[in-house]
């Protein structure tokens, strides 16, 4: 998506070109047409050829809201217990391959909460054997 547009006012005559101080734009004459090119990676979001255009054919907003554009969706692992999302299942088949272990689905909230259960587990486990052994 460009977000650099011109209106039916321009006339072709390259002062945007000419002035843009980031070199982000850009004309080709081919046969019969011109077309006008802009490089958003090089765009300086400086407004110059908004400002220098004589024909009023610059249409800059586009530029200065700063849109989001979509670039990929993925699937989302979310909390065993809560639902909140936590990562990409992309991101945790990479984890998969690096750790020796399969780490629980369970956001910080829940990862404290089920942290203590296994200590309290663990230390009531090592009471009951104390007993049976004495």
């Amino acid at each position: 998506m460009s977000f650099f547009k011109v209106n039916h006012n321009c006339n072709g005559c390259l002062a945007c070109v000419q002035n843009c101080p980031a070199g982000a734009l850009s004309y080709r004459d081919e046969g019969n047409k011109r077309t006008l090119m802009h490089n958003m990676s090089l765009c300086a979001r400086c407004g110059n050829c908004w400002r220098i255009c004589p024909q009023k054919a610059v249409e800059f907003e586009g530029i200065l809201k700063g849109q989001w554009d979509e670039v990929t969706t993925m699937e989302l692992v979310h909390c065993m217990v809560c639902g909140e999302p936590l990562y990409t299942d992309g991101f945790r088949r990479t984890m998969d391959g690096k750790l020796d272990y399969e780490p629980a689905n369970l956001c910080p909230l829940h990862k404290k909460t089920f942290s203590l259960d296994a200590w309290r587990h663990l230390a009531f486990d090592e009471k009951a054997v104390r007993r049976n052994a004495v």
